[in-house]
């Protein structure tokens, strides 16, 4: 889709939105109370429909701004229905053509396929909102996937972003302040824009290779650089099968062994590495028969700086003792909070105190019938919405983000361990580093 009919489509996309909304303004008249709370939550989920369909036939960062929305609808205080139906989106996205693939490839590596590899697949691997994935074999045989970045999307983001906060700001869905949603688009600009440069995602793989290269819990793809450019990344297909494929034969203990390696490995990249492999898609994780992890896509890492991680770290450790002044002044010092309004202060308390309280329980297993996490920290989230005055700092976005799309792979894996015990430990190093 060219750059010009994505603006007259999503400008279209806008209208529509918020026409609807004036209109329903105007029949909001002559309802009362129930039935205007009635309308409006219908239209919502009516809008989000129309938006996961257009944004699905888009691909770029429209679909993917779209996915990011419904992984952030806690933090957007978007609506139960909304975050649904926005959750479409998580589907793969309409395949891109085999020809235009190998244009776009053999422009970008100037050669062939032919010279380039030894075989290439012509059905696709995956289609995601921003890229195409082959796999192919190197003249050595080396088995390899390659992922293409789709055409043209690199120069739709900021017009994509733009059309789409002007209809979310349309809207009575986002319920935060402008300078907060502001902070927030910015933030996936920023990686929005990361994730579209394939040479800075080669650099993420390296920097995971580097680390965790030799960490037997965890496999990391091997790049080939030289058939890697800003549009074309070539790396090791790793062995594994997605979890919805591998639940079915997993072993309980290959299941215990996989849940343990992602609540250690995400706490590890946090607090130990200060970098965070920040889109849990539970596409972007493979499992061996073993339980051990292969970990893909690092278009999206997060990378955090020694101050921000260490006071974020000291939040975490106050929050786990229950030490409600440290929680504060953690508070304050990463922007949550003025510092002054005890109303505030005690959301904020309760927040902390109710996201930790399963990391206070010992050892507890995750999808057990009894375990309802999300559904206690409800009633806190809606809160947010009459304290506008407390910030949700940018950084905690991708975190908060990764570790609720955790959360979702850790109830269908069924982990059970102390969760605490494993904050704990990282946290308490970073909270301590000088």
């Amino acid at each position: 889709m060219s750059r010009w009919k994505r603006i007259a489509t999503l400008g279209g996309l806008t209208s529509k939105v918020s026409a609807s909304y004036l209109g329903n303004k105007v029949r909001e008249a002559f309802l009362d109370e129930e039935g205007r709370k009635e309308s409006l939550a219908r239209l919502h989920v009516e809008n989000a429909e129309q938006v996961a369909e257009t944004l699905s036939h888009m691909k770029g960062a429209a679909m993917k701004l779209g996915q990011q929305l419904a992984s952030a609808a806690n933090a957007l205080d978007l609506p139960d229905e909304v975050a649904g139906a926005l959750s479409r989106l998580h589907k793969d996205a309409e395949r891109v053509p085999f020809e235009q693939i190998r244009q776009d490839v053999e422009a970008s590596l100037e050669m062939s396929l032919d010279e380039a590899y030894a075989t290439f697949d012509p059905e696709p691997l995956g289609t995601a909102s921003l890229a195409q994935a082959h796999v192919a074999t190197l003249k050595d045989g080396t088995e390899v996937v390659v992922k293409v970045l789709h055409r043209g999307v690199a120069g739709a983001v900021d017009t994509d972003l733009m059309a789409l906060k002007a209809m979310l700001l349309s809207t009575r869905a986002l319920k935060r302040d402008r300078a907060e949603v502001d902070a927030a688009f910015e933030e996936i600009r920023v990686h929005l824009a990361q994730e579209l440069d394939y040479l800075q995602e080669a650099v993420n793989i390296q920097a995971y290779q580097d680390a965790l290269g030799r960490d037997p819990r965890v496999r990391i793809p091997r790049l080939h650089h030289a058939l890697c450019t800003e549009n074309v990344l070539t790396m090791d297909r790793l062995p594994g099968r997605h979890l919805d494929e591998w639940l079915p034969t997993s072993t309980p203990e290959a299941r215990q062994r996989a849940g343990e390696t992602l609540s250690d490995l995400y706490y590890l990249q946090l607090f130990g590495l200060r970098m965070l492999h920040a889109d849990p898609h539970p596409g972007n994780y493979l499992f061996e028969p073993d339980g051990r992890v292969g970990m893909v896509d690092f278009g999206c890492v997060k990378r955090f700086d020694d101050h921000w991680i260490r006071t974020y770290a000291q939040a975490a450790v106050a929050s786990l003792r229950a030490d409600d002044d440290a929680i504060l002044e953690a508070c304050h010092e990463l922007g949550a909070w003025n510092g002054t309004d005890p109303d505030d202060a005690r959301l904020l308390l309760d927040f902390c105190h109710g996201l930790t309280k399963p990391f206070k329980s010992g050892v507890i297993q995750l999808g057990a019938n009894r375990e309802q996490i999300m559904e206690e920290m409800k009633p806190i989230l809606a809160r947010f919405v009459k304290r506008p005055t407390v910030i949700i700092p940018k950084d905690v976005l991708l975190p908060h983000r990764s570790l609720g799309g955790l959360y979702a792979i850790h109830r269908k894996l069924g982990t059970r361990t102390d969760f605490g015990a494993i904050l704990e430990r990282h946290a308490k190093v970073a909270a301590e580093r000088q």
